[in-house]
C-alpha cells in the first residue's frame, strides 16, 4: 500500500504507475481516493473544531455552576449535548470514509523500481544471468515421478482417495531425500546469519491482508471455518506478521531471519492441479528467508537474497539462471522480483524453484512495523522475502539433474551428511 500523502501529492505518476503494470481499469480509482481523501480531511477537521468547542463549554459549565448560574449552566449543557450528536455523526462518517480509502488504497499497486522492465505478463520476463553449464545427458530422462516410483518413493493413488488431487506421500529414500534439502537448506542459511525460525503455521486475517493482495489471498489461502484463522501459504506470511504493530529500535535491524514451514495452497486460477506430478500441488515444505531492514539498506538486501538461493542450487550442482519479472508479472505489493528458475535435462528448459520480492515499505505500512530512528523520527521499514528451498518442485530439479546412466541418483557431496553418508540412492 503506497503513502496517501505521496498519492495526493502526485497522482499522475500513481497513474502512470497503473499503466506500466497494464491494469488500466483501476486509473479511475487515484480520482476517487483523493476525492475522498479531501471529503475525510474536511470530516476530520469539522470534528477536531467540535471537539475543541465542547471541551471549552464543558469548561464553562463548572465555572457557571460554580457561580451560581445555573440556568446558563443548563443552556451551554444542551449546547454540549447537541454539539455531541453532530459529533457522533462526524464521527461515524470519519470512519466510514477511512475504511473506504483503506480498501481502494490496497488495490493501487506499488509503485515499481525504475529498473523493472516494462511488460504484460511472465512471457515478458528477462533473464538476467545462468549460473552452471545446463547439460542434456545421452540417456533418457523419465519423468519425475516415475523416476521416484522405480525407487518406491511416492505414492499418489493413496494420497489421491485420501485427500484428492494435489497430495502425495513420499516414501522411503526419497522422504529421506526430501528432508535432506530442508535440512541442509535451514543449516545453509544459518551459516550466512539468518536466525532459525519454526513459525505459526496459521495466520489471522489481520496478517493475511497485511502481507498480500486480495486477488492473491482469494487464489492461495484456505480459510479455517468459524475462526478468525488462515494456513498459511508460505512462511513469509507469519514471519512478516512477527512484527505487526511494532516500533523497532533502528540499531537492531536488520532483522533476518529464516524459516521452515508447511504450505498450503488452493491454486485456484491455476493452469490445473496434475494428477501424475508434483510440481503444482496445494500441500509442500519450504525454507524460506526474510529481511527487515531500513529503506535504504533494500537494494543491497534484494541482492543478497537471490544470491543466496543461486548459491544453495549450485552447492548441489544444479544449473540455474535468474529471471527479472516484468511489470505486469508483478503482484501489486512489489517493487522488484526475481525468479530463481532450475535447469530441467528432461524438458531442456528452465523451471521456477523461488521467487525473491522486494516489497519497499507496502507490508510495513499495512501491519503498521515501524522504526524509531537514531534522530527520535519513526518511519516504515522496508521488507524482503525469498524462496532458499522448496521440495518437492525443487526434488525434480534435483533428481533429474543427479540422475546416472544405471539409474542411480548421485548425491552430491554437501547432502551427504544429511543422508546417513550416502553417495548414491540404489
Amino acid at each position: 500500500m503506497i503513502d496517501i500523502k505521496f498519492l495526493r501529492e502526485n497522482p499522475e505518476a500513481v497513474k502512470e504507475n497503473i499503466r506500466k503494470k497494464f491494469q488500466d481499469d483501476k486509473l479511475p480509482l487515484v480520482d476517487e481516493v483523493i476525492a475522498l481523501d479531501s471529503e475525510a480531511r474536511k470530516t476530520q477537521q469539522e470534528a477536531d473544531t467540535l471537539r475543541a468547542n465542547r471541551n471549552k463549554l464543558s469548561k464553562q459549565i463548572g465555572a457557571l455552576m460554580g457561580q451560581g448560574k445555573k440556568e446558563e449552566a443548563e443552556a451551554v449543557k444542551q449546547q454540549v449535548a447537541d454539539q455531541a450528536k453532530q459529533l457522533e455523526e462526524l464521527s461515524a462518517k470519519e470512519t466510514e470514509l477511512s475504511e473506504k480509502i483503506t480498501k481502494i488504497m490496497m488495490t493501487i499497486p506499488n509503485i515499481i523500481d525504475p529498473s523493472v522492465p516494462i511488460g504484460k505478463n511472465d512471457t515478458e520476463n528477462v533473464e538476467v544471468t545462468k549460473y552452471g553449464e545446463p547439460a542434456v545427458p545421452d540417456f533418457e530422462i523419465p519423468y519425475h515421478t516415475e523416476i521416484m516410483e522405480r525407487f518406491h518413493g511416492i505414492d499418489l493413488d493413496s494420497a489421491r482417495k485420501v485427500a484428492g488431487n494435489g497430495f502425495y506421500y513420499l516414501m522411503g529414500d526419497i522422504a529421506r531425500l526430501h528432508s535432506a534439502v530442508i535440512s541442509y537448506a535451514r543449516d545453509f542459511m544459518i551459516d550466512r546469519g539468518f536466525t532459525y525460525c519454526v513459525p505459526p503455521f496459521m495466520i489471522r486475517s489481520s496478517v493475511v491482508t497485511g502481507v498480500m493482495s486480495f486477488a492473491e489471498m482469494d487464489a492461495m489461502m484456505y480459510k479455517i471455518e468459524g475462526e478468525d484463522l488462515y494456513l498459511i501459504g508460505t512462511s513469509e506470511h507469519s514471519m512478516i506478521g512477527k512484527f505487526i504493530d511494532t516500533i523497532l529500535p533502528e540499531q537492531e535491524l536488520p532483522k533476518t531471519l529464516t524459516s521452515y514451514s508447511p504450505c498450503f495452497r488452493k491454486e485456484k486460477g491455476a493452469h490445473g492441479i496434475e494428477e501424475r506430478g508434483i510440481y503444482r500441488i496445494h500441500q509442500f515444505e519450504k525454507q524460506e528467508m526474510i529481511v527487515v531492514c531500513k529503506p535504504e539498506e533494500s537494494p543491497m538486501w534484494f541482492d543478497k537474497l537471490w544470491q543466496n538461493t543461486v548459491d544453495l542450487f549450485r552447492s548441489m550442482d544444479i544449473p540455474v539462471r535468474t529471471l527479472e519479472c516484468c511489470s505486469g508479472d508483478l503482484a501489486d505489493l512489489k517493487v522488484k522480483s526475481f525468479d530463481v528458475e532450475a535447469w530441467s535435462p528432461r524438458q531442456q528448459k528452465y523451471f521456477e524453484v523461488g521467487s525473491c520480492s522486494n516489497l519497499g515499505d507496502a507490508q510495513a505500512r499495512r501491519l503498521k512495523i515501524r522504526v524509531n530512528g537514531e534522530d527520535g523520527k519513526k518511519y516504515y521499514a522496508h521488507t524482503l522475502n525469498n524462496t532458499v528451498a522448496a521440495p518437492p518442485r525443487m526434488l525434480i530439479a534435483f533428481l533429474e539433474n543427479n540422475l546416472q546412466a544405471d539409474g542411480s541418483i548421485r548425491i552430491p557431496e554437501v547432502l551427504r551428511p544429511y543422508m546417513g553418508g550416502k553417495t548414491e540412492i540404489r
